[in-house]
């Protein structure tokens, strides 16, 4: 693993170009910084400025090389690289709340935006105006959308939000979750969607799953790599997992751990997240029942009992607000993880994944298979 310091300011999110050499991150205000890797180092390169709120969620597609960005000015925007300057493209997602996250879909014709407008809008581009207009998915839900993740097919959306329930749906139309599972499937851009172990009918907005008994308010939600299971993590220290095949039946482990904000598939069976408690841990999903704890992910920290500088007397008074070596903890992330990335492979296997911290720090982290 790689350690890697952007500042004192907490990094609320991040997210990565396609050959991992820049990285997009947002020091917890309504700027976002884009830093390019240069030997050892991460340069600052370019800083989006148009949003007046602070940034809520960031999505680089890979492909394209569009970024989409929102905040709690309730405001979305679409930036292309041209002339190697960022324009922003502003999106009509319609919401009268602050937007809370946003995701573009795996081939990258749109993207679901949460709000704590208690809706999802999904966002397309229309050729004929030129502009972004956006689809909103209400059905079910009574709170903010806190997370959102895409299935491989392009067409469901799940979603969990901060009233204890999770829901999914199709992506033809998209709708909000407690855990939910709803259809985005917009007829104008895209064909129609064949039967899934989750629904077969997705018009969009179809709601094909509701869970209820999510232990808190749900933080995060990753979908399988087949798109068969979907995890999530609560605020009550669990992490639960949703399989279609098994008649949609959850299996839920609740931890001793502090709770997780963060979950990412790594393989078909494997799990990581990461939250409060400063670093990732790996679980285990083989089947109905068996959610298991793997192990802690982090390395302990070697700690100097030598002399302290001067300077690090006062970079400590400035970071922790103590001159105390001892109050360090003994994990890279000296403060709760925000979100987990991938870095290299895919979700069938993921060799490499990064993570961002209140801390201000980014560490880059091996998944050993």
């Amino acid at each position: 693993m790689s350690l890697y310091s952007f500042g004192l300011e907490p990094l609320s999110c991040h997210a990565w170009n396609k050959d991992r050499t820049q990285i997009a991150v947002s020091p917890n205000d309504s700027f976002v910084i884009i830093y390019e890797k240069k030997g050892n180092e991460w340069v600052k390169i370019h800083e989006l400025t148009e949003h007046s709120g602070r940034i809520t969620g960031i999505d680089w597609a890979p492909e394209s090389n569009r970024i989409v960005t929102c905040a709690s000015d309730r405001n979305a925007y679409v930036w292309t690289l041209k002339d190697k300057v960022w324009k922003p493209t502003l999106v009509l997602v319609r919401i009268n709340r602050a937007a809370t996250c946003v995701k573009w879909s795996p081939l990258e014709n749109k993207f679901a935006l949460g709000s704590g407008a208690r809706l999802i809008s999904v966002c397309y581009f229309e050729k004929e105006n030129d502009w972004w207009l956006s689809k909103h998915i209400k059905k079910n839900i009574r709170s903010t959308v806190t997370c959102l993740d895409w299935h491989p097919n392009n067409v469901l959306l799940a979603a969990g939000s901060s009233d204890l329930h999770c829901r999914a749906t199709s992506s033809t139309e998209c709708r909000n979750c407690h855990i939910w599972i709803f259809s985005g499937y917009i007829k104008d851009i895209e064909d129609k969607p064949g039967p899934t172990p989750w629904g077969a009918k997705m018009p969009f907005g179809e709601l094909l799953l509701e869970t209820k008994d999510c232990g808190g308010w749900v933080h995060s939600v990753s979908f399988s790599p087949s798109g068969d299971q979907l995890a999530w993590v609560a605020h009550n220290s669990s992490v639960s997992v949703v399989d279609a095949p098994q008649g949609k039946e959850v299996t839920q482990l609740t931890t001793d751990r502090l709770p997780l904000v963060s979950v990412l598939y790594v393989s078909p069976t494997e799990i990581v997240a990461a939250g409060h408690d400063c670093c990732p841990f790996q679980f285990s999903y083989k089947g109905l029942g068996k959610l298991e704890f793997v192990k802690k992910l982090d390395v302990p920290k070697q700690t100097s009992k030598g002399s302290m500088s001067a300077m690090q007397h006062f970079r400590n008074l400035d970071k922790k607000a103590t001159d105390d070596e001892i109050n360090e903890l003994g994990c890279l992330h000296q403060n709760s993880i925000t979100q987990l990335c991938v870095v290299a492979g895919d979700k069938a296997r993921v060799t490499k994944y990064s993570s961002v911290g209140l801390d201000g720090s980014m560490v880059l982290w091996d998944f050993k298979h």
